[in-house]
């Protein structure tokens, strides 16, 4: 085990809890709601709970908290277990669903009915609202608060049969409405809601809430551990008094809470999320651009780079915001040690070495892995008259810190000669549309100052491959996006280059495979070529830390 996971304070409990034989095994859970897609954040309790389980030889559930068919679907349930197993664990025969207990819920309620800790409210939620009172005054008892058990039975049963309508009545607990924890004063337990479920149909017309659904169904399951995200710590009171109320045997369930993942620049929120596919501001729920992990295994960000990420953050017990570049970072070094090193051109600029021989080509021999050119072993470049330079590596009028090519400057072609730029061709829009050079095998002009001739990367003009590459960029302007999409989106979050151009060597490409293009970044490549159709790369990460240079307000 390591250090950082030692010191985990969650791992203190376990160790104490399992010390003083309050538990004989690790059991914990990852309880997603139906609603939405996995994001980062979630990803981060499923490393966790997983992690925990692990670690202690225990096991760890999946269970989904389907109390909600309003928002629930199965497009949901299907993704979430996809993304489990992407990011590398198994919950082997322990798939539950909150549904699966919905007869035992139901039982339960009516045992609380029964021993005087719940009653049948009727206050609109406007009037539930208005009685709960607030942070400094205490609330009002409901009208309906001190009608007879028999009386709440007898409605609660009705409820489930259908008599009600929506809103007209709920269960709820009888605990203090003078609280200073507003989760206690008396919250509801189950409401009616007339709605398909995605598993059982239409059997059952109310439906428990979360809070209350949720430790019973760790106490059903033997889960020893019940890790929350912190704004469930106001929430663990209750979490304590249904158990308690309904003489749940011990050992019960000890619920934990740690710090949400705030990550900068994205949104974390599965509403708000929502509501970007829905407005069609994004590609679905797997557009590269967000922080879902749908969108993340799309994009070409390894499930172990998560992982990573996921360890070097950290359990905290306060909230706090993650700089973006940490998961860059994460990215880059689970990479850097696994892909090959190959030439591309983004924004293709001709050159013309005007003193090669029109049809002579020249091989070159290139390792994968620089540092270590055993590795992998070799490819073949091809250099001729005609090559593709980054249009990005030429000025026409160079700042005083740019130092590759421009006219009458000198250049080295990785892996190559030296050319120089004798004349600029421009097109009717004043932009350079060909550069005619020549060459030398050594330097040919003084060293400008101190320095050597700068080493860009090319690709030969007429047996490179074309590709398309797509370049992401934060979805947002802000490091913390409120949701006004209209101020807040980042209008060049995707730029498209249709016209790329990848080095020749490449020729048997499989979808799913990374590599980095050199100065340019680590790609994956979605689409593999299909007839006419070119190669599509996704751009995973660049190569340096282009968050903290954005210009972020």
């Amino acid at each position: 085990m390591s250090e950082d996971k030692a010191n985990n304070f969650i791992r203190s409990f376990v160790d104490e809890d399992l010390a003083s034989g309050r538990y004989s095994k690790v059991v914990t859970r990852f309880p997603p709601e139906p609603n939405g897609y996995l994001h980062i954040g979630h990803a981060k309790s499923v490393c966790l709970n997983f992690g925990l389980a692990i670690d202690y030889g225990g096991r760890c559930n999946l269970r989904f908290d389907d109390t909600n068919p309003v928002k629930e679907d199965v497009e949901y349930v299907d993704s979430i277990q996809e993304d489990v197993r992407w990011l590398g664990f198994s919950w082997d025969d322990r798939l539950f669903y909150a549904s699966d207990y919905f007869e035992k819920l139901y039982e339960c309620a009516l045992q609380l009915i029964k021993s005087g800790h719940a009653y049948v409210c009727e206050l609109s939620a406007e009037k539930v609202k208005e009685y709960r009172g607030t942070l400094t005054e205490a609330g009002r008892n409901s009208p309906y608060r001190d009608r007879p058990i028999a009386e709440s039975l007898d409605l609660f049963q009705r409820m489930r049969a259908g008599e009600f309508a929506e809103g007209a009545k709920f269960l709820r607990a009888k605990i203090s409405m003078a609280s200073p924890n507003l989760n206690m004063r008396d919250p509801a337990l189950f409401r009616i809601r007339k709605a398909t479920h995605h598993r059982t149909g239409d059997k059952w017309l109310i439906y428990p809430m979360y809070d209350y659904a949720h430790c019973i169904s760790d106490a059903i399951e033997g889960v020893t551990f019940s890790i929350c995200t912190l704004e469930f710590e106001d929430h663990r009171p209750l979490y304590d008094w249904v158990l308690e109320k309904l003489n749940w045997p011990e050992p019960r369930p000890r619920q934990i809470e740690f710090a949400r993942l705030n990550l900068e620049g994205a949104l974390m929120s599965k509403r708000q999320l929502l509501r970007l596919v829905q407005e069609k501001r994004v590609d679905g729920w797997d557009d590269p651009r967000l922080p879902t992990l749908a969108a993340l295994r799309r994009r070409g960000i390894p499930p172990e780079a998560i992982r990573l990420f996921c360890e070097r953050i950290g359990v905290a017990k306060k909230d706090s915001w993650i700089e973006y570049e940490w998961l860059e970072k994460a990215i880059r070094d689970t990479l850097n040690p696994q892909v090959k090193r190959v030439l591309a051109v983004l924004d293709p600029l001709k050159v013309t070495l005007k003193d090669w021989p029109e049809d002579e080509v020249r091989t070159i021999r290139a390792p994968y892995f620089p540092d270590d050119p055993e590795r992998m072993g070799e490819r073949e470049l091809k250099l001729t008259r005609e090559i593709f330079i980054e249009r990005d590596d030429f000025s026409l009028e160079p700042e005083p810190d740019f130092y590759r090519l421009a006219p009458g400057r000198e250049v080295r072609l990785r892996w190559s000669l030296y050319i120089q730029c004798q004349e600029v061709i421009l097109g009717p829009d004043g932009q350079p549309l060909e550069l005619i050079c020549t060459h030398s095998e050594e330097p040919a002009l003084p060293k400008q100052g101190k320095r050597r001739p700068a080493i860009i990367h090319w690709a030969s003009a007429n047996l490179s491959r074309p590709v398309t590459a797509r370049l992401y960029e934060s979805l947002f302007l802000v490091n913390r996006p409120t949701g006004d999409f209209d101020q807040e989106l980042n209008p060049r979050s995707l730029v498209e280059r249709p016209n790329c151009r990848l080095e020749p060597a490449l020729t048997d490409l499989k979808e799913g495979e990374r590599f980095q293009f050199e100065r340019l970044g680590y790609f994956y490549l979605e689409k593999a070529p299909n007839g006419s159709s070119p190669a599509v790369f996704n751009r995973v990460v660049t190569l340096k830390d282009s968050w903290a240079k954005s210009k972020k307000k």
